[in-house]
């Protein structure tokens, strides 16, 4: 591995701690201030203020979120490799591989392998900051793994394996083995309205906001984004 490629996987590692800041409400304006002072921006995106207008992200926050992106990974993009060496380490006791390959798929929304600053930072708005109806659709595109416009109950399964694998063997109270599947079966046939074996957005979106349970559940698999 050469040393440009191991800095920027150490460097985007530093991104995801900022990140897990600004989802737990740990970075402080006063905090911003003085990651600015510590590091100036020495690359900035074209849109910075376009992505200020169509984000839910302040000005200084998506300073800071850039130096973290660009400074520590000059390349200017994330592969799927470095999305699975960080979710690795925020869950040591699990797999968190097909997980974090669902995941950075959902990000890599041109489909070209990499996902750049724009591409991340908006998605992180919406998982961050969106409103319900906006999150609901964006994980309604994760569980869509083929891109189809569809959720079938395989795919389904696959997205809930990954985070049960994810999390772990640690878990409490420990999970059956069979556990992922009674969940989808419980999802889906709530989802699946006029039984045809396959959920639509519509279908989910009105399942999600009419079945508090549902929510509560899709809440804490948005928790691990």
């Amino acid at each position: 591995m050469s040393g440009c490629s191991k800095r920027c996987k150490l460097g985007f590692v530093k991104f995801a701690q900022t990140i897990f800041k600004l989802i737990t409400g740990t970075l402080s304006k006063d905090k911003i201030e003085d990651e600015l002072e510590m590091t100036m921006v020495c690359h900035r995106p074209e849109g910075l203020e376009q992505l200020e207008a169509q984000t839910n992200f302040t000005k200084r926050e998506l300073q800071v979120l850039y130096r973290g992106f660009k400074n520590e990974c000059p390349s200017g993009v994330v592969n799927e490799e470095t999305f699975k060496q960080i979710y690795a380490q925020f869950f040591p006791h699990g797999d968190a591989s097909m997980y974090a390959h669902y995941l950075f798929h959902a990000f890599d929304t041109t489909q070209t392998g990499s996902v750049k600053f724009e591409d991340f930072v908006t998605a992180l708005s919406i998982l961050l900051r969106g409103t319900v109806h906006e999150k609901l659709r964006w994980t309604f595109n994760l569980y869509d793994i083929n891109k189809d416009g569809y959720i079938n109950k395989e795919e389904m399964m696959d997205i809930v394996k990954a985070i049960y694998d994810m999390m772990g063997k640690y878990t409490y109270p420990v999970l059956k083995e069979d556990t992922p599947r009674q969940h989808v079966d419980i999802f889906f046939q709530k989802m699946d309205k006029n039984k045809d074996g396959i959920v639509t957005l519509d279908e989910f979106l009105e399942s999600c906001q009419e079945d508090d349970n549902i929510m509560r559940s899709l809440q804490l698999f948005q928790n691990v984004m």
